[in-house]
């Protein structure tokens, strides 16, 4: 075992010598410096979390209105029946936007306001007008909308015959983004099939904290996860094939992470540990798409091993064909990634029953000794990590254009408008960003801050926030009111980066003719040495 973990990361142990240099010689330094004029600055939502308006005008339900309105799902009973109310006040968001000086901003589609029991056949012409002024009100103020054909909300009717566990939903997501190709690809040029495919299949699927509830650790996550890769490149070859060469739009899929470090990158196994951790995260969804049409070797044979010490017959984590690996590979024409936070992994044997994705890993994560809390508590800040990923990502998927879709930090609802954790976030990780841009080559094109503004933040409800405007849900009219980091964002985005403060700035130039350039001495300093010379001499 230790020989195939030794073997299954010799090859990029350089990069983890780049990352130690990083360490040593920059990690707690600030760098200034700026992106390139094209860089693009944005801010994200999701349709669940802003919307509201959950059944108006057509919608249908989504299993995030059937789980959130089920007392007890979510913390203090809160759901997104009303959010932020965006349905009905986007015009809002809209100058929140401007006032931000955002060059993007990425949004998702709400399935089941479009087609309200899932398919076709139901298409909500007033839930597609919604979305029609939103593109449109973007781009009247030069926004690129970015948009995400699947945040979570599958529509209920979908999952009542099975969800992501029926393998017909793989033409049924097709059908829904063909329509939304044919409908807004003449005005949006960036397209995610899902958010966070992870969380869908682990999160969903095998703890089964999040709809559809379902908790089955072993064996669920790897087939949903299956089942969302090949939707994901049936809708990329839609594109593809119908409407890249007239749209010239742009297709890939949000994938999250956190930076893993191992826990003593002297100790070979210590780095395997770190790698396999990134590739069960990462990589179960990266691999397939930007290397091999295959899951990452660790993967496969960490789980193969722990299926035959179990007693099953084959392994828990599917085969593709060679058809399906050639179909699957390549199907991304950017690398988007969400990531928040940094860990450190340590190796360690899990026990073999009962079966989980989790245990799967042999590995046990733990927070860095320098990262500092938030108020979710998974989610400590450690700016460091950003850099490393980003390099990661570089080396790991061929130097793929990066976007960063989602970055951000929690706060408690007693924090309004004075965000300084907020504040100091955002300015040590997009230095962090600009690192990895400016002296290791990463090739950066964008950064989205999440969130736009406060907003249903899943099972913690209402209890945090992490946006950029402060909402105030206690208010049926759902005030905003910008925070301190929304005009310090605004001032990144201005300067497009951190350049280096005028009164910082050496000065370059030259003396007027006739300066008297001379040298000096003096005499107590001059007599006294050589005095001090000649008994030095009178002694040899």
């Amino acid at each position: 075992y230790l020989e195939f973990s030794v073997l299954s990361v010799c090859t990029d142990l350089f990069v983890w010598e780049k990352f130690s240099n990083q360490n040593k010689f920059q990690r707690k330094r600030y760098h200034h410096g700026t992106f390139p004029d094209n860089f693009l600055w944005g801010v994200s939502s999701s349709a669940y979390q802003v919307e509201g308006g959950w059944n108006a005008d057509g919608k249908g339900p989504s299993t995030w209105d059937t789980f959130s309105q089920k007392p007890g799902n979510i913390l203090n009973n809160d759901n997104g029946d009303v959010a932020c109310d965006s349905y009905n006040k986007f015009n809002e968001d809209l100058y929140m936007l401007r006032a931000l000086r955002v060059k993007s901003y990425r949004f998702s589609l709400s399935w089941s306001r479009i087609f309200p029991n899932g398919n076709k056949t139901s298409v909500n012409n007033l839930g597609v007008d919604y979305y029609n002024r939103i593109i449109n009100g973007l781009l009247a103020h030069n926004i690129t909308p970015m948009v995400t054909l699947h945040h979570w909300d599958l529509p209920q009717a979908l999952q009542d015959i099975g969800g992501w566990q029926n393998l017909n939903m793989i033409d049924i997501f097709n059908e829904f983004c063909d329509f939304c190709f044919d409908t807004f690809g003449d005005r949006v040029k960036f397209w995610m099939t899902f958010n966070q495919p992870h969380t869908i299949a682990w999160v969903g699927y095998g703890l089964g904290l999040m709809p559809p509830s379902i908790k089955k650790p072993g064996e669920a996550p790897y087939m949903i996860a299956h089942n969302l890769l090949k939707a994901h490149a049936k809708v990329y070859h839609t594109y593809d094939e119908k409407y890249k060469k007239l749209q010239g739009g742009l297709v890939s899929i949000t994938l999250n992470a956190d930076w893993i470090e191992p826990k003593d990158a002297d100790v070979p196994r210590e780095i395997a540990a770190a790698d396999r951790a990134l590739q069960f995260q990462l990589g179960w969804f990266a691999h397939p798409i930007f290397k091999n049409g295959d899951y990452p070797d660790a993967m496969k044979w960490q789980v193969g091993n722990k299926s035959e010490l179990q007693g099953h017959e084959n392994s828990r984590i599917p085969t593709f064909t060679a058809e399906e690996k050639a179909y699957i590979q390549g199907t991304a024409d950017f690398f988007s990634i969400n990531t928040y936070t940094s860990r450190v992994a340590h190796h360690t044997t899990m026990k073999i029953l009962p079966a989980s994705y989790e245990t799967d890993q042999d590995l046990q994560l733990k927070n860095p000794e320098d990262s500092q809390s938030t108020a979710v508590k998974e989610l400590r800040a450690a700016a460091w990590g950003l850099r490393r990923l980003l390099n990661w990502i570089k080396e790991e998927y061929g130097d793929p254009d990066i976007y960063i879709s989602e970055n951000g930090i929690a706060t408690d609802t007693k924090t309004t408008v004075d965000d300084t954790d907020r504040f100091f976030f955002y300015k040590t990780y997009i230095d962090e960003a600009l690192k990895a841009h400016n002296l290791d080559g990463v090739k950066l094109k964008g950064y989205t801050a999440w969130s736009l503004m406060d907003s249903f933040e899943w099972l913690s409800g209402y209890t945090v926030g992490f946006g950029l405007h402060h909402v105030d849900f206690k208010n049926p009219i759902r005030p905003r009111t910008p925070k301190r980091s929304a005009l310090y964002y605004y001032q990144v985005i201005r300067d497009n980066g951190f350049p280096l403060p005028e009164e910082e700035k050496l000065i370059y130039g030259h003396f007027r003719n006739g300066f008297a350039w001379s040298v000096s001495t003096s005499s107590y300093q001059v007599i006294f040495s050589e005095k001090q010379s000649s008994v030095h001499d009178e002694r040899k």
